[in-house]
């Protein structure tokens, strides 16, 4: 028998000399969700270990964030008030934008800002839209998310996130922040981002739950693959930097299509549902959980992400160290 592969794996040493795919601190994006309405943090019942913060609290979680040598966050903002529109999500002292401005004054370029573009968390009705009729108005919504763009823009954020799903909004976002003078900042298009049935622990984290009926109508169907590449090519045509997959687990062969077809950055985000059925299963001692998270992580990384949103950043930074 010349050829014997069990060689290549028989101590740590070889097994790491010859890893075809590793994963690093510096692939990973902590999300933060800060809420207007606490004065300290409190705890996520559906993501066991995660918190909604405050302000002042977000921003020391920042630091820590930081500390870890961990490269980005990206805030969500559950604000004191809500209205048919979001207008609170385009606040020049709004929770977010308090937060962005708050953590460049401590931290500067050290850790960079991602701003979650939509209207769903700021909205009586809790869609990604303005409704009328009981409709999710496209083009009437795109003046809406400009606004907020510009905002999360003019506060200081690193990266713009628009993760509404509304069909024009990259470009509509692009030409604002070029017209605006604010050509630096990137936009991050959450460009296929499917109804997935994985959102549920985070529309508790978020406050953000549909009042009436589901996301079907601008959230990608689950069934389809071509139909993301051309959402994001066509992102990419309206000036989005980089890419982001929603969920991760479920759509791999979504972030390997697009990896081996574009050559912007693509991003994947491992969402609530995937982490809360870890950590579920890890508590009822089902699965070794540690082990679990770095196998996650890494099939992640080898289906093709250049970086990856996820709940356990903060762990697996402490984990590797």
């Amino acid at each position: 028998m010349l050829v014997r592969m069990r060689r290549l794996r028989k101590n740590e040493k070889i097994r790491e000399l010859v890893r075809e795919t590793k994963i690093d601190v510096s692939d990973l994006i902590m999300p933060i969700f800060v809420d207007e309405n606490i004065k300290d943090k409190r705890p996520i019942n559906s993501l066991p270990g995660q918190y909604r913060f405050s302000v002042e609290k977000a921003i020391e979680e920042a630091k820590e964030i930081a500390n870890l040598n961990i490269p980005a966050v990206i805030l969500f903002g559950i604000p004191k008030e809500k209205d048919e529109i979001g207008s609170s999500a385009f606040k020049k002292d709004g929770v977010i934008q308090r937060t962005i401005r708050g953590i460049k004054e401590e931290l500067g370029d050290s850790l960079l800002v991602i701003a979650d573009c939509c209207l769903c968390e700021y909205t009586t009705h809790g869609h990604c839209g303005i409704v009328k009729d009981g409709k999710i108005l496209n083009d009437e919504t795109l003046k809406i998310l400009e606004k907020i763009a510009l905002s999360y823009a003019e506060a200081g954020a690193d990266i713009i996130a628009p993760s509404d799903m509304m069909d024009g909004r990259v470009r509509v976002i692009r030409e604002a922040l070029e017209r605006e003078g604010y050509h630096d900042v990137l936009i991050m298009s959450y460009s296929a981002k499917y109804c997935s049935s994985f959102y549920g622990p985070f529309r508790e984290a978020a406050d953000n739950k549909p009042a009436f009926g589901d996301r079907r109508s601008y959230q990608m169907d689950i069934h389809n693959a071509k139909e993301a590449l051309r959402e994001i090519e066509l992102d990419i045509n309206e000036g989005s930097d980089l890419i982001l997959v929603k969920p991760a687990l479920p759509y791999l062969d979504i972030i390997k299509m697009a990896k081996e077809r574009f050559l912007v950055p693509i991003g994947a985000y491992c969402v609530s549902g995937e982490y809360a059925m870890v950590e579920a299963a890890a508590r009822n001692g089902w699965i070794d959980r540690e082990r679990a998270i770095y196998e996650i992580l890494v099939s992640i990384k080898r289906a093709g992400a250049d970086f990856i949103i996820t709940y356990w950043a903060k762990e697996f930074a402490q984990m590797m160290r």
